[in-house]
């Protein structure tokens, strides 16, 4: 997919090139996409911004955890940095406070005050009578860094990219690689970006959906690991990076009803489940996660007078914790099966997994 800048694109059909599908022995049960928007209400956005005269490689994506018109009402949340050589805003309210409101952005570590800002503006827009007003509004916004191939010091990512974003947001399968906030990225040295996945899990009785959405851009070569087999040590070919030097976004979304600190617990699994690829988080590496629930909707802002919960028992979480892991997991892979080669500035090429390969060393027939 091609756009410039002054044409954003903001839906892309999604990628038939998946971790599954390519007969990984991936476990779990995933949700009938296979993606977070399985879990009811939550939407979708990709704005891509690609131009080949000016070395462009960057975009955003947007990731809403209500309908548009319920963006006001709280959401319950947790949030965790396993390395913090990144940037998430509004985790601060979110330790202090369990939610937070609005739309999800991610995009380039230049463009992430700009998606804040342009947050902001979405919010004061759709609800004009009361933010500015009574309410201010404190975004998530994050971010990784593109600049291996994305001209990102010429700051391309505009507002109105962001509001395309947002505005294009929806449900149904979510497009994956090298698009949105993904465009530039690079994992374990091949071509990374946007990648999602999900999980049912019966709990307490009754189906609860589990999804997560990465931004990928960690990792080095020697540490990749596909399903407990470390695959990247027999693909050493066309390196990138001689030490760490990317980050991962991490965002999971729950219908689960489960109070913040429940919330927090399971955004820490996320760390886990990018283990599982092999990466240590290194010490350049921006690795924050964000986990949220759509249950308990106390309405809109201000909070009323008193909130009342349903939650889950503590004791009844594990199969939501292993969930989470195996979603983020199958997630990154998504995002790298998905993406397809790409050259960007200063002549810069990185390499896609080569699939063929990564059949051959997981010991996976054409047959299967």
């Amino acid at each position: 997919m091609v756009n410039d800048s002054k044409s954003p694109r903001t839906s892309v059909p999604p990628s038939p090139r998946r971790a599954r599908a390519l007969g990984l022995p991936l476990p779990g049960t995933p949700g009938p996409l296979n993606a977070i928007t399985d879990v009811p209400g939550v939407s979708v956005g990709l704005t891509t911004i690609i131009d080949d005269d000016a070395s462009i490689r960057t975009g955003v994506t947007a990731v809403l955890p209500r309908p548009p018109a319920d963006l006001l009402n709280p959401v319950w949340a947790g949030a965790f940095s396993m390395n913090g050589n990144g940037e998430m805003t509004g985790v601060h309210w979110i330790k202090e406070a369990g939610w937070f409101t609005g739309p999800i952005t991610i995009t380039n570590t230049f463009s992430v005050g700009l998606a804040h800002h342009a947050t902001v503006r979405w919010m004061v827009e759709h609800f004009p009578d009361k933010v500015g007003e009574n309410l201010w509004v404190l975004p998530v916004a994050a971010e990784t860094y593109d600049g291996y191939l994305n001209d990102i010091a010429g700051l391309h990512v505009t507002e109105r990219h962001v509001l395309a974003a947002i505005d294009g947001a929806t449900g149904g399968p979510v497009a994956e690689g090298s698009v949105g906030g993904g465009t530039g990225m690079i994992a374990y040295e091949f071509k990374g970006g946007t990648g999602t996945a999900s999980r049912k899990i019966p709990l307490a009785g009754k189906d609860y959906t589990l999804g997560a959405l990465v931004q990928a851009n960690h990792g080095l070569r020697p540490w990749l690991t596909v399903c407990g087999q470390p695959v990247g040590a027999a693909l050493p070919e066309n390196r990138v990076h001689e030490r760490e030097r990317g980050s991962i976004i991490v965002v999971i979304a729950t219908d689960a009803p489960l109070i913040p600190t429940q919330i927090e617990r399971l955004a820490r699994r996320a760390a886990i489940g990018i283990g599982r690829a092999g990466t240590p988080s290194g010490n350049s590496s921006g690795d924050i996660f964000l986990a949220f629930s759509t249950a308990n909707d106390p309405g809109p802002l201000p909070e009323p007078a008193r909130l009342g919960f349903e939650a889950i028992s503590n004791d009844l979480l594990d199969p939501l914790f292993l969930a989470a892991v195996e979603a983020v997991d199958e997630a990154v892979l998504n995002a790298m099966c998905a993406a397809r080669p790409m050259s960007g500035k200063k002549g810069r090429h990185v390499d896609a997994l080569p699939l063929d390969r990564l059949r051959d060393l997981m010991g996976i027939s054409s047959e299967d």
